[in-house]
């Protein structure tokens, strides 16, 4: 599917969400505050014949793959989570951020809590806190939290209801975006008197990146992470940008472009560089970039999918890409496995996944087996012969059975 195609159905996608969810019953509640900078309201209950309905028809459709999924057993509350963070690298400007928090409809007091990074979307409420409009919110709703966990996910700074510009692969606002709502998940649970003994942490795409950054955040800290697990984790952005300007694959996904457009524009703005959008992007398209970044009303058939047409030629010499203002802040800003990393982790791969290479997807396995005998707490999982979205499909119950092991433990 084109990019303008897919911004397309993203917006029609927005437009008639609400129309097409007939099992998921709307409620709404006024905001109640936990304690300064940090309220919850009630947003909807997804009962299980709903969420079963995710699993059977609408993640199939969505994802393109058919996969075998564990029935959900009971309903799901959804909250959305308002709270205070910081914008690390804007000197700590204060930030108001929201995520989602998924309760278990049941009797128990006492749940294991999966914290859920999500991927690249186009459309600034296609996030966790507005589940109706995000499949692969759906997917780990009716999977996880209609099964006995509670699911968080922090909607990142600039979408949902936030008024920040997008931080796109902005490495310190993610972690801080995922590290607060963590902590503000935990207020709200604790007024509710629920516990969640034991933290899991995963992600897609975008999201898979985030959740390594903020495992990273999360041992740095003392927080245990009993097992963290990602999809078509672009874990070193500078490799995979290069590889789509120096060695391009015959099935590269023709959204690439958009990678470049939204990091270009969040880098200069979180990072302070006049002008850095400008100097990666061609000057016929600019405009109309910063429209879809700003998330502007624009003509998406106006974006290339020819990632010659919008970047720069100069950008293709890879010494230029590496000495630029731009290269230089993705190599040392957009990795995110170059720790000694203590906690269980999995990393799964699509061996045709448009976007990701096998060689990105098995890159922290890779990095941390090569330090002397090996750090063996890190796997990766090949999902076959899967696309992009189909290996996020395909690798969710996977993750599922890894942690229902990993919580009895």
């Amino acid at each position: 599917m084109s990019f303008a195609a897919r911004l397309v159905l993203g917006l029609f996608f927005l437009g008639t969400s609400a129309a097409v969810q007939p099992t998921a019953v709307a409620q709404t509640n006024m905001p109640v505050q936990v304690s300064t900078g940090v309220s919850y309201e009630l947003i909807g209950r997804w009962d299980a014949d709903k969420l079963n309905q995710v699993l059977k028809v609408e993640a199939p459709k969505f994802f393109g793959v058919n996969v075998a999924y564990t029935p959900a057993r009971n309903a799901v509350k959804m909250y959305r989570i308002t709270y205070s963070s910081v914008a690390p690298e804007r000197g700590n400007k204060p930030v108001t951020a929201t995520g989602l928090l998924a309760i278990p409809d049941t009797s128990g007091a006492s749940f294991p809590m999966v914290s859920y990074q999500h991927g690249t979307v186009y459309g600034k409420q296609q996030v966790p806190s507005f589940p109706e409009q995000s499949p692969e919110t759906a997917l780990m709703l009716a999977q996880f939290a209609g099964q006995g966990y509670v699911v968080i996910g922090a909607d990142y700074f600039g979408m949902g209801i936030s008024s920040e510009p997008e931080g796109y692969m902005v490495k310190a606002s993610h972690q801080q975006a995922t590290y607060d709502m963590l902590t503000a998940s935990r207020a709200v649970l604790a007024q509710m008197k629920i516990a969640t003994p034991k933290l899991f942490i995963a992600g897609w795409s975008q999201g898979g990146f985030v959740t390594m950054a903020f495992l990273e955040k999360l041992e740095s800290a003392g927080v245990p992470v009993a097992g963290a697990a990602t999809a078509s984790a672009p874990v070193d952005v500078f490799v995979a940008l290069s590889g789509y300007l120096d060695f391009p694959r015959k099935n590269d996904a023709d959204w690439l472009p958009t990678l470049f457009l939204l990091s270009s524009f969040s880098f200069e703005h979180y990072y302070g560089v006049p002008g850095l959008a400008r100097s990666v992007l061609n000057d016929a398209y600019y405009d109309v970039a910063r429209k879809a970044y700003e998330k502007q009303p624009f003509d998406a058939t106006q974006i290339p999918t020819d990632l010659h047409k919008l970047v720069r030629a100069e950008y293709f010499n890879p010494e230029f890409f590496a000495n630029s203002a731009y290269g230089r802040l993705i190599a040392e800003k957009t990795n995110a496995y170059r720790w000694v990393i203590k906690s269980p982790v999995r990393n799964y791969y699509g061996e045709t996944d448009e976007a990701i290479t096998p060689g990105v997807g098995q890159l922290v396995k890779t990095y941390q087996m090569a330090m002397g005998s090996g750090n063996t707490v890190v796997d990766a999982v090949s999902t076959g012969k899967t696309s992009h979205r189909g290996t996020y499909a395909t690798a969710v119950p996977q993750w599922k059975i890894w942690f229902d092991q990993q919580a009895a433990h």
